[in-house]
């Protein structure tokens, strides 16, 4: 089968939709070699993160090469490109489709990620908002079915797009390949700490961390560290750090690699994430299957994400927050018991052969 890909993301975006759209591809080539899958994107940012996509065995890249260039392209011009083409299927990979594709005889799938624009409209201009909303209830119109990353998303896309629930399947985000390997040793030589991984902002929530961390007693009071960047909010939050003198017991990292993160996923006391909203929660993921042990939300879908062995906060509670942490940092018993018991979940339950074929199951009964 000759599966069509949106895949500006995949080119283009080095953080959520970027690294779901590169590890779906990973995961289908891997296990459907004999498909051939054909990536669509206006432009290819090249680095050591793409460049393998650009010959992937398998994959074949397909620029505009017509008068018809960049979005308009994306937008209007795909169809026509696909159909010279032969693509028998198309999967719009983040939340869109072109125009057109409805009319065109290629049967379609559209992966929604999140609604966040709409449970969250303070985080984006009310321009962004009004286009993003277009775009999503265009695709959901539009596609054969429906691909919800959680059962959180699956319900939003139903109720703010009058969606039938049988249009929609769910699939969870894969999580990239490294995780899945075995565990690294933990470096006993470091000072412990806790850990944050994630855009800083406030739907993230990394304020009520900091307002946990001041409730806490003061023999338990591990530094933080915080890796994700931000803007406005990230220097609120900073500035109410440095309000109380706490700024000893935050360590800051903009930015690192996977593999650095898995190091520090790996050496946490505890990975703690109470985010008031996710389509998914990939980092919760990522933690488990490193041994971390989880303190997460107890809403959105942030209880499919941890599973049964996370400890769940009222996000808006930082006394809730804290009694979580600080029962997770006296408990060395019930620490190793979600620590392992964790790791089983996430293998099981988002292992890359188990999305890959739930995906491929998809596409077939979209034909």
């Amino acid at each position: 089968m000759r599966i069509g890909f949106d895949a500006k993301r995949l080119f283009n975006n080095f953080t959520g939709l970027g690294n779901h759209s590169r590890t779906t591809i990973d995961i289908l080539t891997e296990e459907f070699p004999e498909h051939e899958y054909y990536l669509y994107t206006p432009k290819v940012r090249l680095n050591d993160v793409t460049e393998p996509y650009t010959h992937k065995d398998g994959c074949h890249l397909i620029q505009p090469h017509g008068v018809v260039k960049g979005g308009a392209w994306r937008t209007y011009g795909l169809v026509h490109d696909m159909k010279r083409e032969g693509i028998e299927l198309f999967h719009g990979l983040s939340n869109e489709m072109p125009v057109g594709l409805f009319h065109s005889g290629i049967p379609s799938v559209v992966t929604i990620h999140d609604v966040a624009f709409r449970t969250f409209p303070e985080m984006y201009h009310w321009h962004d908002r009004v286009i993003y909303n277009q775009k999503w209830q265009y695709a959901c119109n539009n596609a054969e079915r429906i691909i919800a990353i959680s059962e959180c998303t699956k319900r939003d896309v139903m109720e703010f797009y009058n969606v039938p629930e049988h249009k929609i399947d769910v699939v969870y985000q894969p999580v990239a390949p490294l995780y899945y390997a075995s565990l690294g040793e933990k470096n006993m030589t470091d000072k412990p700490y806790m850990l944050y991984v994630g855009s800083v902002n406030s739907r993230k929530n990394l304020l009520g961390i900091v307002k946990a961390m001041e409730l806490m007693p003061k023999d338990l009071q591990l530094p933080l560290v915080i890796v994700g960047g931000g803007g406005s909010y990230k220097k609120a939050v900073r500035e109410y750090i440095a309000e109380r003198g706490m700024e000893e017991r935050f360590i800051w990292k903009d930015c690192v690699n996977n593999e650095q993160l898995k190091v520090l996923y790996t050496n946490a006391e505890l990975f703690v994430y109470p985010s008031f909203y996710e389509g998914f929660g990939l980092p919760v993921v990522e933690a488990q299957l490193c041994g971390c042990p989880v303190v997460t939300s107890n809403v959105s879908s942030l209880p499919e994400a941890g599973g049964p062995y996370s400890l769940k906060a009222d996000p808006s509670s930082a006394e809730d927050i804290c009694n979580q942490i600080v029962t997770m940092l006296t408990d060395s018993a019930l620490r190793d018991h979600l620590s392992k018991r964790g790791r089983d979940y996430a293998m099981q339950t988002f292992h890359p052969t188990v999305l890959a074929r739930k995906l491929m199951e998809i596409y077939n009964k979209s034909m």
